[in-house]
């Protein structure tokens, strides 16, 4: 069992950054590959980005690709994603999660969600 804590987020104008953070509990971390996941008001859940158990592999939605960046410290249990060059678009509720599997790309890889945090972007 793994449970998830996301925070970081706010409000911020067009242009501005943002770095959320995902604590996670419990000693096996490192055997999770993390997502983070959107959804705006009326749409379906969106992958944004992920990265793999070690670290040594990324992955990110063409949407977010050059501004947004992932990344993990196994010793804190917390993985991060630092939002940088935001838009109006990338409003939504930011959701981590946690996958046994390897297609990280993929909601349904997932058994493990935090609760959300939201990220309101100005213009």
């Amino acid at each position: 069992q793994v449970q998830l804590v996301e925070s970081g987020g706010g409000l911020v104008q067009a242009g501005g950054s943002l770095r959320l953070s995902c604590a996670a509990s419990g000693r096996t971390f490192s055997r999770y590959g993390m997502g983070w996941f959107r959804q705006a008001p009326g749409t379906q859940r969106e992958f944004v980005a992920a990265i793999t158990r070690d670290g040594g592999s990324t992955y990110y939605a063409d949407s977010v690709k050059g501004r947004f960046s992932i990344s993990r410290d196994n010793a804190k249990n917390t993985v991060y994603l630092q939002m940088n060059s935001l838009k109006p678009e990338d409003t939504a509720v930011y959701y981590c999660a946690a996958s046994g599997f390897s297609a990280l790309t993929y909601e349904g890889a997932y058994a493990y969600w935090g609760q959300g945090t939201q990220v309101t972007v100005s213009s």
